[in-house]
């Protein structure tokens, strides 16, 4: 428990911070402090400086100019084992895990625990030390279970557990809660409520606002390197937080469709894919709606998706595509049809983060960019640049690695790939899981403009306020099958959580 000195001593404090490149300046005078027993939720747009000065906090890269105190004690250059011996840890929104060894292997790597005179690794120890850090984060899976058969909800649960076991008295979560549903969100306050209870300190980064909103003591908010401003608790609230970090009021989320529904553009009749062998699917995508898809981890949402793409199979039922009959047996044969998939992780299976933004937004379609059987460099950046003009993108090289952009940008490359095509259906699985609120916005006019055109878009996401801020129309999924369909009247969180567990 922490005392009411402890509440007012900071643990750490960052004095001046500055950091600059060459010809970039990424953070510039910042002065931050954590405190015992506080969640200090960090806010900002993708490219603020919350990724550096976290990076700073680690020790993975050293300050141009300032300094950091720890319990008081000063450091001019910071390493990440002093950042670790001062009980720092991290909760890296890009999952550090590695699939080929098991739940407990992952959380002691680098810590094993051994026994015996030859020094063997205790396996049985370790398991039996990380059963309980699994169910105090609400995770189901046992400690043996190998990583490599987890959900990206599922590993993500595993990296809070893991940050638990070191005794961390700092805890930095960066978008901890972008793969996780409401249910699970819920079970991780819980946990944050709780170290707040024993004098851990949590250092919150998310775009998700309402959460911040639920869970944060004090909001400290960047924007273009710079620190622009403070919020205690009593003046967190929503426009509050997005003034601060872009320095203008946003609009509601929720753009009316331009004309009335029109034909279905989608359709499932009886539909049973391989990873959901015993449900069977029927709903419609229709022309001019933007569909959110809603339901728990383990519904079939992406499942479903990719079975649509010609990832996984669909073993029998109807599909029709404009009215006529549709199916994937690969994804080239969607690609062709026009139907394209953004997928939920866009860095491993929606974009070669090595290769340029011109390669990855030509990538799909070499054919048309060819010519004589060979690729041509002034087709593939001319197309680039189109969409990079289009879209918006952050950027003035297409030729700049895809690894170098923010993940608001690297969605728009996902983006720009498919409509520099002839899309009829877009499915976008978790659109903007660990996007800036600004680059958000900008994606959901994206949608409203591409349903308006006449492309069908079907949205699935565990965000709620974006399943329910942006939908004309939601269906919920419930162990693989529609438990139900929401008009736009009938939406609100009780309505679809209730159809999403199944409640009366």
């Amino acid at each position: 428990m922490t005392t009411k000195e402890d509440q007012k001593r900071p643990l750490l404090v960052l004095e001046n911070i500055s950091k600059a490149y060459t010809g970039v300046v990424a953070l510039s005078n910042v002065s931050m402090s954590v405190i015992a027993g506080e969640v200090l939720a960090l806010i900002g747009e993708n490219g603020a400086g919350k990724s550096t000065l976290m990076k700073v906090l680690g020790g993975v890269i050293q300050p141009s100019s300032g300094h950091i105190l720890v319990d008081g004690v000063r450091y001019e250059r910071y390493s990440v084992t002093e950042s670790q011996a001062a009980g720092i840890a991290f909760v890296h929104q890009e999952l550090n895990v590695f699939d080929n060894l098991d739940v407990a292997a992952n959380m002691f790597l680098g810590r094993e625990r051994r026994a015996g005179l030859l020094g063997l690794l205790d396996v049985k120890s370790m398991r039996a030390a990380a059963e309980p850090l699994l169910r105090r984060v609400g995770a189901t899976f046992k400690p043996d279970t190998p990583v490599a058969d987890l959900s990206l909800a599922e590993r993500q649960l595993l990296e809070i557990a893991k940050a638990l076991s070191i005794k961390a008295r700092i805890i930095i979560m960066d978008e901890p809660t972008s793969s996780l549903t409401l249910s699970e969100t819920k079970t991780l306050m819980s946990v944050i409520a709780d170290l707040k209870a024993e004098g851990i300190a949590v250092i919150y980064i998310s775009h998700r606002l309402s959460e911040i909103e639920e869970c944060a003591d004090r909001v400290f908010a960047l924007r273009d390197g710079k620190a622009a401003g403070e919020l205690g608790r009593s003046e967190i609230n929503h426009d509050a937080m997005i003034r601060m970090m872009i320095g203008r009021d946003l609009n509601s989320l929720y753009a009316p469709p331009a004309r009335p529904a029109g034909e279905p553009i989608l359709s499932l009749r009886a539909v049973r894919i391989r990873a959901k062998p015993g449900a069977l699917v029927e709903f419609d995508v229709y022309d001019g709606e933007i569909l959110g898809v809603a339901g728990l981890v383990g519904a079939g949402r992406t499942e479903l998706a990719e079975a649509i793409f010609g990832i996984d199979a669909i073993l029998e039922g109807e599909v029709m595509l404009a009215g006529k009959p549709f199916r994937a047996a690969r994804p080239r044969d969607a690609i062709e049809a026009g139907v394209y998939l953004v997928p939920e992780d866009r860095k491993r299976t929606g974009l070669v983060l090595e290769s340029a933004i011109c390669e990855n937004i030509c990538l799909a379609d070499l054919g048309s960019v060819s010519s004589n059987g060979f690729v041509s460099q002034s087709l593939v950046k001319a197309r680039a640049e189109d969409q990079r003009v289009k879209l918006g993108m952050r950027t003035t090289d297409v030729m700049r690695n895809t690894a170098e952009l923010s993940g608001g940008n690297q969605q728009k490359v996902v983006l720009g790939k498919w409509l520099s095509m002839r899309p009829a259906m877009i499915i976008f699985d978790e659109p903007t899981r660990g996007i800036d609120v600004a680059s958000k916005v900008e994606i959901y006019k994206l949608m409203r403009a591409l349903a308006d055109a006449g492309v069908g878009i079907m949205m699935i996401s565990s965000d709620m306020e974006e399943v329910i801020g942006v939908s004309d129309r939601i269906v919920v999924l419930r162990e693989g099958e529609i438990a139900g369909s929401l008009s736009r009247s009938e939406f609100s969180e009780h309505n679809v959580l209730k159809l999403a567990v199944g409640a009366n």
